[in-house]
């Protein structure tokens, strides 16, 4: 069981500081001084891959490998790798959000240039980490490699079929053709977790412990697919036969077509889920838990006919359930894991969720739908539980007051006792969002988590993201002006009053 604690919901793409977005410098460690200060416990981001074109942390070219933009600039300079000059012309005058078409412009021209200037020194330290993880960065760096010598085309694109079909001798002229190519985008990794390395042991030592998010399925664009095709239920083309989805739900009413490529599971226990067992290793070796997003795929998935025009034909295919968990808890210990149970959840799936002993998730705003004795409603939660008030997916708690119903925002504010008439006041010390806060504190769950958003009292223009929108998502950014401005004595104390 995780000990009762709270936390913050925040992206390190999030974060403050001059280059346009979010890294793994100070302004990292001086945000877990600042949640140490408030009386917090965790930090929770979401997903460190790499992003697709939309910028979905979601979305990523492999389930191993880290997103090069968080990478810290300045510990470039300070390693001589950059110049003050360079330095300079990578800041951003914005700092509300995080313009993703001009810094994917500029960032690897900038990377190129410190990686011209790496000594033999580190040469041999990049090689020791690519020989730690050659399981699956050499494959990684290639493929990158590959997509840009393909003028950025997925690999079921490509016109060279050996390589399109990852046979061995066209893999191992490849690498020797385009080594340092290759040898570039290894660096950029070496950097990423070695950077991060330093940081997240600054940020423990701060007292603080990162919860990061494990998205269930990966992307058919990704070197995982492109290395290990068996793994996955595609057809002899490289196309799936079937992809991944939800039903229509709360949040999209044709449901949601996301497009992975399922899992080949009867290949995968045969195999003793190794590549699984491999990516939550990664994973715990980055942060201190990990959430498993969809949990419920694991009971039973959503198959959608790869023509299907939306996920409303898809159906449910059982998944591998215990047989898969009895596996990883020889291997993990069930409070390094969190099962992201949200969604069309069933019998199978809540016993699924029992069988394991993983803490299950609850969400504030889904309490107040319509159902008067939803399992989000706080008194309904049990202690092995981590509770949110939102998550990166949801509005912010003064948004969602806005868009509700008359009738869902007065059962949700009287529940809550707010009594006041001002609810729709924002900002850092608005009644109503510190009302919905403390109730949630209030419950017996074990972790309670509440985004910076919502910390703040910001409105719905500073959501993470709109599901079942593709454009406009995940560039918020918090200043340090915001965060300067909030109200510590408050939440410090509220931490304190329930024992967080």
């Amino acid at each position: 069981m995780i000990k009762r604690s709270s936390g913050v919901l925040l992206h390190i793409s999030t974060l403050p500081g001059k280059y346009g977005i979010g890294s793994f410098g100070k302004e990292a460690i001086e945000f877990s001084k600042l949640l140490k200060e408030m009386g917090f416990s965790y930090w929770q981001t979401l997903p460190f891959g790499t992003t697709d074109n939309y910028n979905s942390p979601y979305k990523s070219f492999s389930a191993f490998a880290g997103n090069p933009l968080f990478i810290d600039l300045f510990s470039l300079f300070e390693k001589g790798l950059l110049t003050e000059e360079e330095l300079k012309e990578n800041e951003c005058e914005n700092p509300y959000f995080v313009d993703f078409e001009w810094i994917n412009k500029t960032r690897y021209k900038t990377f190129h240039l410190a990686y011209e200037r790496i000594d033999e020194i580190e040469k041999d330290e990049i090689k020791k980490f690519v020989d730690k993880n050659s399981d699956w960065l050499p494959d990684f760096a290639l493929y990158m490699t590959l997509r840009e010598k393909n003028n950025n085309k997925d690999w079921y694109l490509w016109e060279d079929k050996n390589l399109k079909l990852h046979e061995e001798k066209a893999i191992e002229k490849a690498l020797k053709e385009y080594e340092h190519e290759v040898f570039f985008h290894e660096f950029i990794q070496y950097e990423f977790y070695s950077q991060w390395e330093k940081t997240k042991k600054e940020i423990n030592k701060n007292g603080i412990k990162m919860i990061g998010d494990m998205p269930i399925y990966v992307s058919l664009e990704s070197s995982d697919v492109w290395a290990n095709r068996e793994l996955f239920n595609l057809s002899e083309d490289g196309s799936p036969r079937l992809v991944a989805g939800v039903p229509p739900d709360y949040f999209s009413e044709d449901g949601q077509m996301w497009g992975n490529p399922l899992y080949n599971w009867e290949l995968m226990k045969k195999k003793d889920y190794d590549w699984w067992i491999k990516r939550i290793e990664n994973s715990l070796l980055i942060y201190d838990m990990v959430r498993i997003d969809h949990f419920r795929a694991f009971s039973a998935y959503w198959a959608i006919p790869s023509e299907a025009e939306n996920a409303k034909s898809g159906s449910w295919i059982k998944g591998p359930g215990m047989d898969f968990f009895n596996i990883v808890m020889k291997k993990f210990n069930n409070s390094q894991i969190i099962a992201e149970d949200l969604g069309d959840i069933d019998d199978d799936v809540r016993t699924l969720l029992k069988e394991t002993n993983l803490p299950g998730m609850r969400v504030m705003q889904f309490a107040f739908l319509g159902d008067t004795n939803s399992i989000h409603l706080p008194h309904n939660y049990d202690r092995n539980t981590i509770a949110y008030t939102g998550t990166h997916d949801n509005n912010t708690i003064l948004g969602w007051l806005w868009e509700a119903s008359e009738e869902n925002r007065k059962t949700a504010l009287e529940y809550c006792n707010f009594t006041g008439d001002d609810w729709g006041k924002g900002g850092y010390y608005s009644e109503s969002c510190r009302s919905i806060i403390r109730n949630l504190w209030q419950s017996v769950a074990e972790l309670t988590i509440v985004p910076i958003q919502d910390l703040c009292g910001f409105g719905s223009d500073t959501k993470m993201n709109q599901p079942g929108r593709a454009k406009g998502n995940w560039a918020f950014r918090i200043t340090k002006e915001s965060l300067s401005q909030i109200d510590k004595d408050w939440i410090k104390n509220l931490n304190n009053i329930y024992r967080r």
